[in-house]
């Protein structure tokens, strides 16, 4: 066997396993898109975008103002509105006091502790000698539908128009209350583990696990006068 012919079968070989190798893991070119219909599409199309709502309060020593507080008030009123997801505390380190007395001020105001975060910094200048608090807002933007109408009459082969499906989407995107929800699922809440509790503490004692009948749902056949 000469030396061509070695070359020969091992590039025959080296194509033979590179066509094998694409037959059998082809590319992997991301999610089909060729199953969302045409109103799956549009809604892909809306927009959410995301700006902070904050307050920034000036530091004393003796702590908040009257005025102080009732911004407080006015951004805890926007964050229920909006429905966000905690309200973060920005305050230098030396401010320690004052900050705990706006997280005390949050609470009390109806914000649950557990989404109030305080968030320390060294300043580096007079300027940052303040307490930010705030929470981002999403807003969801309009879409412009009818920009690109074809004939309405050409109905023969039974296609979508390009518009089919705008204005649904563009109605949720006005109407939704919390446009966060359009981007990813509400956090669960705490499961209740009460009730699981009681069962498992009877089961361990032998006792019956069943809530007790309800008189009230007792009944007899009516025996009426014919």
């Amino acid at each position: 066997m000469t030396l061509r012919t070695s070359v020969k079968i091992v590039l025959i070989a080296a194509a033979a396993a590179g066509l094998s190798a694409c037959a059998s893991a082809p590319k992997d070119e991301g999610p089909s898109k060729t199953a969302a219909t045409e109103t799956q599409q549009w809604m892909d199309k809306i927009k959410v975008t995301s700006a902070p709502d904050e307050i920034v309060l000036a530091t004393h020593a003796t702590g908040m103002s009257a005025n102080q507080g009732s911004a407080l008030e006015d951004l805890v009123a926007r964050w229920l509105e909006a429905e966000g997801r905690e309200l973060v505390v920005t305050t230098p380190n030396s401010a320690g006091l004052m900050a705990g007395q706006v997280r005390d001020r949050l609470i009390a105001l109806g914000a649950p502790p557990a989404r109030v975060r305080i968030v320390g910094f060294n300043p580096t200048g007079a300027e940052d000698n303040t307490i930010r608090v705030g929470f981002l807002r999403y807003e969801a933007e309009k879409l412009k539908c009818g920009q690109h109408w074809e004939n309405l009459t050409a109905t023969r082969n039974n296609t979508a128009y390009d518009n089919f499906g705008c204005a649904m989407a563009a109605n949720l995107a006005a109407q939704v209350a919390n446009p966060e929800d359009l981007i990813r699922p509400r956090d669960m809440t705490p499961a209740d583990t009460g009730r699981r509790d009681r069962v498992t503490d009877l089961y361990r004692k032998g006792e019956v696990t069943s809530s007790a009948k309800d008189e009230q749902a007792n009944g007899s056949i009516s025996k009426a006068i014919p």
